[in-house]
């Protein structure tokens, strides 16, 4: 690369915040510095470049990036040469309240803007500006193929198929953050997972806002059902999971094609949000609670086994106790397995900020706790009804909490240690399930 020489011996170190998107992300700026001969550092104190990769979409994770970046104020007073670089979805949606709070950040850029790091890095480094950071955002442009990937060492991979998101729901910032939805063409992910496997990885992760809708915006009539049979066909790959499903756009297809291809894992992430159907309406879900119950229905039709995890939000603005309570039905009568679950907060320029009845702090957190109480039992008893049971389990690695056991994950997704050989690394094992707790099991080979 044309500057590299200007930053030989140089060191980065990157925080990601937020969900798989961002460590994606992440895994592409690794790729970019070090195609600048960048090298990473074991932490913020020993880097020259400093980047933090952000989530925008709870509030919690964005005011821990202010307080982060306000630790550094003192780190670029004593190295006023450190680059400091706020990258993801704070940076696209607040780029003005970054540079208020923390005018010491060298650069910001949005989520579709990372090719262009390179040479805002370029042109920064060693030319200190009166004028503010280097700024980048627009969330309409095409993400270009082939950027490079310094991915972890491991067992699974993660593959974007689509960029962005159309649907609006009223309460989240995505697609402002990450703009329209774009599908990437098929061949370009084929050869993306090609070269994974290439490298050693086993299994794929296919990521997307709506993994569901793949394929609407090409003109090629290949869907996501399609895309998963085509990737199931990669000579190497031994699992694919996916991330995340919409109700609303989730098909029997879909459905057939977990049940049929024998790579693709039976578990399904599918984001309930609410049990009310007033609620859902006013957070723009575009499905009622008897829509969403009958796509489970016929889940579980097709693929008996199937794991169900989900998003829940508790004190949605308006939401009464009843219709709460609606929620806490539904997790009992849906058996979810797993669930993520969150109290709602206004998120700048969606609908929802903008709507009367707030739902007072004490009660969103009484709710949210009582929920959490009914889930984790739910997960529980889930567990314990499996043990005895045996699974088949990809090996990740040694654990490291139990000297002499290695960990895995099922194809339902849940979490399996048991005695083993770090040798096992990358494969799969059959293991018999034999104490349950919430968050998995402890088992032996068989």
């Amino acid at each position: 690369m044309l500057y590299s020489h200007t930053v030989m011996g140089s060191r980065y170190y990157i925080e990601t915040f937020g969900c798989q998107m961002n460590e994606r992300d992440s895994e592409t700026i690794r790729g970019l510095l070090e195609g600048l001969h960048y090298a990473p550092a074991d932490s913020a104190q020993d880097a020259d470049l400093i980047i933090f990769n952000t989530c925008a979409v709870r509030e919690k994770p964005q005011q821990k990036v202010f307080s982060r970046l306000g630790n550094l104020r003192a780190v670029k007073q004593q190295r006023p040469d450190v680059l400091i670089v706020v990258c993801g979805c704070m940076a696209q949606i607040i780029p003005q309240q970054i540079v208020q709070r923390a005018p010491f950040v060298d650069i910001i850029v949005g989520p579709r803007n990372l090719g262009e790091l390179p040479h805002l890095i370029m042109e920064r480094v060693g030319h200190q500006s009166p004028d503010g950071p280097l700024v980048r955002t627009d969330a309409t442009v095409t993400i270009p193929e082939g950027l490079p990937a310094s991915r972890p060492r491991g067992v699974s991979a993660y593959v974007n198929v689509t960029y962005g998101c159309n649907n609006f729901c009223a309460y989240c910032v995505v697609p402002y953050a990450r703009g329209p939805e774009v599908s990437r063409k098929m061949d370009d992910i084929l050869n993306e997972v090609r070269r994974i496997v290439a490298q050693g990885y086993v299994e794929v992760t296919l990521l997307g806002q709506n993994v569901n809708s793949y394929g609407h915006d090409l003109d090629d009539g290949h869907d996501f059902a399609d895309l998963l049979e085509a990737v199931d066909a990669v000579e190497g790959i031994q699992r694919i999971r996916f991330t995340t499903s919409h109700p609303k756009d989730c098909s029997e297809k879909l459905l057939a094609a977990i049940r049929d291809l024998p790579k693709v894992c039976e578990h399904l992430h599918l984001p309930l949000q609410s049990g009310d159907d007033e609620v859902l309406r006013r957070m723009r879900r575009g499905y009622t609670f008897a829509h969403y119950k009958h796509l489970v229905t016929t889940a579980r039709q097709y693929v008996p086994d199937i794991a169900f995890t989900t998003d829940l939000i508790v004190g949605f603005p308006g939401e009464t106790e009843e219709q709460f309570s609606r929620t806490l039905d539904a997790c009992r009568e849906i058996g979810f397995d797993q669930a993520f679950m969150f109290k709602y907060n206004d998120r700048p320029g969606t609908a929802a900020a903008e709507m009367p009845d707030k739902v007072p702090e004490q009660v969103k957190q009484s709710r949210l706790e009582r929920l959490v109480a009914l889930q984790n039992e739910i997960s529980r008893q889930k567990n314990e009804a499996l043990v005895g049971e045996i699974f088949e389990v990809l090996v990740e690695g040694p654990d490291p909490k139990a000297a002499g056991h290695v960990r895995g994950r099922t194809r339902h997704n849940k979490l399996m240690i048991f005695p083993g050989e770090g040798q096992w690394q990358g494969k799969l094992v059959e293991v018999r399930a034999e104490k349950a707790f919430l968050w998995g099991f402890k088992g032996r080979r068989v």
